[in-house]
């Protein structure tokens, strides 16, 4: 098998990132993977804004690869009576990228939060310290804080005991720190108040999970023109973590899933961002199956790794190291990505901060040091694996 190398890309939040494009560059990526950031949710793209983003991009010597993400207003997620409204914008703003030559996009269908952690700086053996997910703390917050009806049922006696024993060794300042840890949300956004988190797991405990899978098909069936005329793919990310919390249902978490959505929005565009440390999270979920069933729908992939315990916490791990067996990962992307005509772009996902950049201030996740180090790794990867330099 002749092999050609993925596109290898890099998350960059414009120009505000304290990560500079100059920084990308000398990390060996090619492609930036970034949004407009500065343009609420649910708000059309404007084509000036986005051409004012790319020149920046192509200025450095870089191209914008994909978009991540163009964000899914909340009345489309539970299709309230101005959902088509909210979709009208959204097929504007694809056209508007369309234009500029941007065709890949990363999305989400989770309710209410993005990606959730309960700890951004869980110190590691080494000194260096990576993004946590822990049941207890997720526990505490829940109970104390949120104190949502009917939570204690969501949890096992095991949990429910270790964190009512937590929650009374906590200050006050450290409860705060949860809050604000797990309202975190998505990046530049205004963080969520606690009334408005419990006002949206209501509504969604009326819309349920299969409510949301019906919502997210209207969506894709709602684009499908403007992606198919436009030459345009979507990539849905898995949820993360990928099982329910707070009372939110989950959609994009399992094989069972990722089958459904490709399946009953059967059209080339409708695509799947492959994220092993997501996937990886999952109890059940073996990633490497995962893509095998849906691969021809891969078209964009974050490759991470985590470490999970016995009753389903996690931490990110090394990109090499955790549960993922990212050799295996890296071989079947690359056979998939030997018989594209266009390579599949990837980026290194949720470094560890180390080094100089422990005394920065960055994107939990996205400092620059701990993915360039995970670049390097999956790129020396990619050549081991494929023999091609």
């Amino acid at each position: 098998m002749k092999y050609k190398k993925l596109e290898q890309t890099w998350r960059w939040y414009g120009p505000s990132d304290p990560v500079s494009l100059q920084d990308v560059k000398q990390a060996g990526a090619t492609g930036i993977v970034t949004a407009l950031h500065h343009i609420p949710h649910g708000e059309v793209w404007p084509l000036e804004d986005i051409r004012e983003r790319k020149a920046i991009i192509e200025a450095s010597g870089l191209t914008w690869s994909v978009v991540e993400s163009v964000p899914v207003h909340e009345a489309i997620k539970t299709k309230r009576a101005d959902v088509d409204q909210y979709i009208e914008r959204y097929k504007t703003s694809l056209r508007n990228l369309s234009q500029c030559g941007i065709k890949v996009v990363c999305y989400n269908f989770m309710p209410v939060l993005d990606w959730t952690r309960t700890q951004l700086d869980l110190e590691m053996t080494d000194g260096s310290k990576a993004l946590y997910f822990n049941w207890i703390d997720l526990a505490v917050f829940d109970l104390f804080i949120l104190k949502r009806d009917g939570a204690p049922a969501d949890y096992s006696t095991s949990i429910l005991e270790r964190a009512n024993d937590k929650y009374a060794t906590l200050n006050k300042e450290q409860l705060n720190d949860l809050r604000i840890n797990v309202l975190m949300g998505i990046p530049n956004e205004k963080e969520i108040e606690l009334e408005t988190l419990r006002n949206s797991i209501n509504e969604y405990k009326v819309i349920g999970k299969q409510g949301l899978k019906e919502n997210l098909k209207y969506f894709l069936s709602s684009i499908a023109d403007v992606c198919t005329e436009e030459g345009i793919k979507m990539t849905i990310h898995p949820d993360d973590p990928p099982y329910p919390i707070l009372g939110l249902p989950r959609i994009a978490s399992t094989l069972e899933d990722f089958n459904y959505i490709v399946k009953e929005v059967d059209q080339a565009f409708n695509g799947i961002c492959f994220c092993t440390g997501s996937l990886g999270a999952g109890m059940q979920n073996n990633a490497l199956e995962i893509f095998e069933a849906i691969k021809e729908r891969v078209y964009f992939a974050h490759l991470r790794n985590v470490t999970k315990d016995d009753d389903g916490s996690f931490y990110e791990a090394d990109h090499l190291g955790g549960d993922v067996n990212m050799f295996e990962i890296m071989k079947a992307i690359s056979d998939e990505n030997a018989i594209r005509d266009v390579p599949i772009p990837f980026r290194p996902d949720h470094g560890h901060q180390m080094l100089d950049d422990l005394a920065k201030q960055s994107n939990p996740g996205y400092s620059a040091i701990g993915r360039l180090r995970g670049l390097a790794e999956l790129r020396g990867l990619e050549v081991g694996v494929t023999g091609n330099y």
